[in-house]
């Protein structure tokens, strides 16, 4: 009996949460849970919350279903919904939850399923695995064979492509190839999964990722590169932050670079920090330094002040990873 089997031992209510700015493995878990319970537990009144989920999305079944928190303010603890059990999913720290921290801290019991190695161990439960691709694959370990329909394989497929870049990143293991390879056998359309929640761009989402390659600087001798898309920029094209996915991971593959960051203004002087590695340099130790997380090749943060400020503190890290690692080398 798994974790999740004991913890629904007589839970009549779940509420389902997922970190804010919810990515595809955060949208394929979460669905992917609510369409299991419906299978398995059809009893269970199971409820979804998150942060303004991106539309692309809405082929995995009960996407419409999803009780939008954007603009949510509970002021009132009594106004707050209480549940049975709150099951918290691709997130390493309950205050990314947004306001659905406030449904976590008024249910009876709680569980968190976790992949990032960064994960603070919040909830009652923990099921974290670093060593996991993504929270989906993690998911497929807890549920029973028979509770996983076409309908829950989209939702898990769908996350493991989304955290493993189609299969193609470090975090992809023997094991996430077999799992995959059992869901396509549920009769999933993954040709189209991939194609139009992964790679398919609007014209908009082209010419803001055109913008941030023809501007991007590389710096410490090649090795890392960055771009920055201003507040100004966004509105001039018309886009918002889900029009961004996929611009860090271009500038990653420009050959020679080790890490690449790409920012975005939130609001004036505050940025959200990607990060990404193409080497061994550790870029959760650099977001974790400024209050983020994430994994080794893979990680986040939010940061303030001049765009000058932002690249400079971070490159001082990523220095001091690359000497290091030199040192390494010239004592061996």
């Amino acid at each position: 009996m798994s974790v999740l089997d004991k913890k629904l031992e007589g839970v009549k209510s779940v509420a389902i949460l997922g970190h804010v700015r919810p990515d595809g493995d955060c949208i394929g878990s979460c669905l992917g849970l609510l369409d299991y319970l419906e299978a398995v537990c059809p009893e269970v009144e199971a409820v979804v919350y998150l942060e303004d989920p991106v539309p692309k999305f809405k082929f995995l079944q009960g996407f419409e279903k999803i009780h939008d928190l954007s603009g949510e303010t509970w002021t009132a603890t009594d106004a707050v919904p209480v549940y049975d059990l709150c099951v918290c999913l691709d997130c390493g720290d309950a205050d990314r939850l947004g306001e659905g921290k406030k449904i976590l801290e008024a249910a009876q019991s709680s569980l968190c399923v976790d992949h990032h190695i960064t994960n603070k161990g919040y909830a009652e439960d923990d099921v974290v695995e670093p060593d996991s691709s993504s929270t989906c694959e993690v998911l497929y370990g807890l549920f029973k064979e028979e509770g996983i329909t076409r309908e829950v394989a989209e939702c898990l497929y769908t996350g493991i492509v989304h955290d493993t870049g189609v299969f193609k990143y470090p975090c992809t293991s023997p094991k996430t190839m077999v799992i995959a390879g059992k869901l396509m056998e549920k009769g999933i359309d993954h040709t189209k999964i991939i194609d139009e929640s992964f790679f398919q761009r609007t014209y908009l989402q082209n010419q803001i990722l055109g913008r941030a390659l023809f501007e991007s600087i590389a710096f410490l001798d090649g090795k890392c590169i960055f771009s920055v898309i201003r507040l100004k920029d966004m509105k001039f094209y018309g886009v918002t932050s889900k029009d961004l996915d996929g611009i860090v991971e271009q500038l990653r593959v420009t050959e020679g670079v080790e890490c690449a960051i790409f920012l975005y203004e939130t609001e004036p002087h505050i940025y959200k920090v990607s990060l990404r590695s193409s080497s061994d340099l550790d870029v959760a130790k650099i977001a974790a330094y400024f209050g983020g997380g994430g994994h080794v090749k893979a990680a986040g943060c939010t940061m303030s002040g001049s765009i000058y400020d932002v690249i400079n503190n971070l490159s001082g890290h990523i220095e001091k990873q690359l000497k290091e690692r030199e040192a390494a080398c010239t004592t061996e």
